[in-house]
């Protein structure tokens, strides 16, 4: 009895000491954070598909769906392909959480990328604990200059310029081309019209008439009509629209009903032809004069390398689809979005994302023509804009034949004109 379990016990040892070899010969396989597998990445994006706002920017995770499936058919990132889960919010920001809600505890994505809209991001931050959790929402649609502040969003990241920084550039054109002129500001009041508020008044601008327009109003073009009626009796020579672009139609059509004639000058968000044309294609010729901002190459600069790229990957994944700003701006997501999990290496977590993108964001590869504010304390994107006039299709072109940029901060700091000189595209736009 007693050699038996001499011999079990013996045996029983034997079998152990094999399983340990085994077991450290092997890789450890840490618990991986959700959205992962050893061969893809899940993301996922809420966005109006459909309703007020979806006109244009629906456009946005079909392009972006695109670059990933170009980068996923060429090897993907440190060996993983990229899924992306997309979520209709129509712009309502309860809906945009319940969206949200649904990608992080249903659908278990790695991030969030490339959400739209103001109020509809901070809901999500707010109500789905993006920060408690640690779950990274990269490179969110909206020039709310409070996303760029690490303490109260530490897991989010912007990437296009801040609203104040468009407002203090915009103030600057102002001074230098109409100092002498009578100007009007038409503006969205919210934090989006706020943004621009501040920005206007660091830059010292002050407008002889303010005409403020209610978020998500469904009767622009009424309201439209009002406003003109304000800015013939102002006698406005030059009209700045700091508004989305249902807005910038209720505008232009019914200064040209009146026949009242004012220089406009557009907001970035609100000069999309694209927008424009879903209500009536015929208000497309009236964006003919204006003046615009953009921070990225115009999507008809077919000399621009980024531009090519982007227009080869879309009319082979979209051949239907016209490529606008819209376009450029999801691919542009995506593109960065890559750059970013390329940088965070191959043992991919949700905190090694976020320090690699404080740590070498600043440096990626992009599309953009001003330079990113990433760093370890700033979660900054893109920091400045060129400025151009639209031409009878709709097209934005840059004031000179040229793009000059300006560049600033969300605070006091000066507009500057910019010799940044873009990273040069990695071989055929994939993760270097």
């Amino acid at each position: 009895m007693i050699r038996t379990n001499r011999r079990k016990l013996a045996l029983t040892s034997a079998v152990l000491a094999v399983a340990a070899m085994t077991a450290s010969s092997l890789p450890a396989q840490a618990a991986s954070d959700p959205g992962l597998t050893s061969t893809t990445i899940k993301l996922g994006i809420t966005v109006p598909l459909t309703g007020i706002a979806s006109p244009g920017y629906n456009k946005i995770p079909g392009a972006m769906k695109a670059y990933f499936d170009y980068v996923n058919a060429n090897g993907g990132v440190n060996g993983r392909k990229i899924t992306l889960v997309i979520k209709d919010d129509q712009y309502i920001p309860t809906t945009a959480v319940a969206k949200a809600n649904e990608l992080i505890l249903k659908d278990k994505v790695f991030a969030l990328v490339g959400t739209l809209g103001t109020a509809s991001t901070k809901a999500i931050s707010a109500s789905t604990q993006l920060a408690k959790r640690g779950i990274p929402s990269l490179f969110v649609n909206t020039g709310f200059s409070g996303f760029a502040d690490k303490k109260a969003y530490p897991t989010t990241f912007s990437i296009l310029p801040s609203y104040q920084m468009e407002a203090k550039i915009m103030g600057k054109f102002l001074k230098d081309k109409y100092a002498d002129k009578k100007l009007a500001l038409i503006y969205q009041d919210d934090d989006f019209g706020r943004d621009a508020l501040a920005g206007f008044k660091q830059a010292g601008i002050t407008f002889g008439t303010y005409i403020p327009y209610a978020s998500g109003s469904q009767s622009l073009p009424a309201t439209g009509a009002g406003w003109i009626s304000k800015l013939k009796a102002s006698g406005a020579e030059v009209t700045v629209l700091f508004g989305v672009s249902s807005a910038s139609t209720a505008a232009l059509a019914n200064a040209y009903a009146a026949q009242f004639k004012t220089q406009w000058v557009l907001g970035s968000v609100g000069g999309d032809a694209t927008t424009i044309a879903a209500t009536n294609k015929a208000y497309v010729p009236l964006l003919f004069g204006a003046k615009g901002f953009s921070f990225a190459p115009a999507p008809t600069d077919a000399t621009d390398e980024y531009i090519k790229l982007f227009q080869s990957i879309y009319a082979t994944a979209q051949p239907t689809q016209t490529f606008d700003n819209n376009v450029v701006a999801g691919m542009s997501n995506a593109f960065v979005a890559v750059q970013a999990l390329q940088a965070a290496g191959s043992s991919l977590t949700r905190a090694g994302l976020i320090k690699a993108i404080e740590s070498k964001g600043a440096s990626f590869a992009n599309p953009f023509l001003t330079p990113l504010g990433y760093s370890a304390t700033s979660h900054v994107g893109a920091t400045g804009y060129w400025i151009g006039t639209y031409d009878q299709t709709g097209a934005l072109k840059p004031d000179g034949g040229k793009y000059t940029v300006y560049t600033t901060d969300s605070g006091n700091g000066p507009v500057v004109e910019s010799t940044y000189k873009r990273p040069a595209m990695p071989a055929k736009g994939l993760p270097n």
